[in-house]
């Protein structure tokens, strides 16, 4: 009987110490948003760059990413928390800007949008008749004091802990106040029926990917928050191939444009970064970097090829 119970007792040490090791690699592999058991349509052994929750820039096998997008997006109870201890900002160098509307495209494609609705919009800008204009994007700022938040009066919209401003389509009534109290003019409206219904089958509603939508209700840029949530950048962020746009933790001071990685209050120093209309108070998420030194000349579109290239 003695002999029995040394053996079970060493059988059921070798199962917790198996199931610990298990249990420990699958927490190590989510901490930087890693999933070995997720297919990948990458070719094998490629080298992506990813951002990890302390700011920094590594570089791991493709194949070991989880390609979806919308794994970790939380139902809407979970969503209003927000990740704990971030205050998420986004700079957008606007002397890189070359319209090539990867960002568009890529935020277009990522959050199942039609073409009437557009959360990322290029802007041609120009400050005087004499200066030369400029492409200039423009997201949702996700403003600290956002008025949209205020005026909403189901509480549809609301700002999270890590500065993120979401929209809940699930309490939207389709009032438009919040539309008409965002003096960036960043929302849009659906008046129809979306289009990529028939991909939402069977796919659990998130204000963290806005998807799927519903007609009647407003909408609007969201930062990728189930992206952040893996330690990854957002859409828009990977997809620029001018490295235009940097996201990053204004608590921990770096950025990064998934090329390189700065500090956030050098880089607003060094370039002279702003925020648009700060007269108004709302304390914009969102900063600028002046169309200073361009890497390209500009070059003009044309206008009507499916895409609202101008915000128009």
């Amino acid at each position: 009987m003695e002999d029995e119970n040394k053996q079970n007792d060493k059988t059921s040490r070798k199962d917790f110490l198996r199931k610990s090791l298990l249990t420990g690699s699958v927490f190590a592999a989510g901490a930087i948003g890693l999933n070995a058991l997720s297919s990948c349509e990458k070719k094998p052994g490629e080298k992506v760059k990813m951002l990890t929750a302390d700011g920094k820039m590594v570089e791991v096998d493709s194949n070991y990413i989880n390609n979806t997008p919308s794994c970790c997006a939380a139902p809407s109870s979970e969503s209003r928390q927000g990740i704990p201890g971030k205050k998420y900002v986004m700079v957008i160098d606007l002397s890189r800007c070359k319209h090539a509307l990867k960002c568009q495209d890529s935020c277009q494609k990522y959050h199942h949008l039609s073409g009437m609705n557009v959360w990322l919009k290029v802007f041609k800008m120009q400050d005087a008749e004499n200066t030369a204009p400029y492409w200039m994007p423009k997201p949702c700022m996700h403003c600290d004091k956002p008025p949209c938040v205020k005026v909403c009066p189901v509480s549809a919209t609301y700002k999270r802990e890590d500065g993120i401003v979401l929209v809940d389509n699930e309490r939207c009534i389709g009032c438009r106040f919040c539309m008409a109290a965002c003096p960036y003019s960043t929302r849009s409206f659906n008046w129809e029926e979306p289009q990529f219904l028939h991909e939402s089958k069977g796919m659990a509603y998130s204000p963290e990917t806005g998807f799927p939508q519903k007609k009647g209700t407003v909408e609007k840029c969201d930062f990728c928050p189930d992206m952040l949530k893996q330690g990854k950048l957002p859409h828009c962020v990977t997809a620029c191939p001018n490295g235009v746009f940097y996201m990053g933790d204004f608590n921990e001071d770096t950025v990064s444009n998934g090329s390189e990685t700065v500090r956030f209050s050098q880089l607003m120093k060094d370039k002279g970064g702003f925020r648009l209309n700060e007269i108004l108070g709302t304390e914009p998420s969102v900063y600028y970097l002046p169309a200073a030194n361009r890497l390209f000349p500009f070059i003009d579109v044309e206008i009507g090829k499916g895409k609202m290239e101008k915000g128009e």
